[in-house]
């Protein structure tokens, strides 16, 4: 049965740190494109990073305008897990952030949601002083 399992949210304070984390269980992470995105009250939901392995990588990152040079998704496949270190935070990454997954012969990464199959549960991300 695949899972996605959010955890790490909370609240913190502008400027501060946050690493969420996606425990992922039943399909392996080399095969997949993992993304997250996040929703924020009365906005649409956006794509804010992506990884996807392939045979000759360990992984291409993107990110959107929104968060590139403050957030970076890593993947320890030991432990099955996708991470999102998000540093420089500010109250407009206050959100519900999900992670989501899809094979990568279905799709390399993007930031539409439609092409990902796998969704976690989300987790709150409050940046606020």
């Amino acid at each position: 049965q695949v899972q996605l399992v959010e955890s790490g949210g909370g609240l913190v304070q502008p400027g501060g740190s946050l690493r969420l984390s996606c425990a992922v269980s039943g399909f392996t992470l080399d095969y997949h494109t993992i993304g997250w995105f996040r929703q924020a009250p009365g906005k649409e939901r956006e794509g804010i990073a992506c990884i996807s392995r392939s045979d000759r990588s360990d992984g291409s990152t993107y990110y959107a305008d929104s968060v590139k040079g403050r957030f970076t998704i890593s993947t320890d496949n030991a432990k099955n897990t996708v991470y999102l270190q998000m540093n420089s935070l500010k109250p407009e990454d206050t959100a519900v952030y999900y992670c989501a997954a899809v094979p990568r012969w279905v799709a390399r990464c993007t930031f539409e949601g439609q092409a990902y199959v796998y969704w976690g549960q989300g987790t709150q991300v409050t940046v606020s002083s």
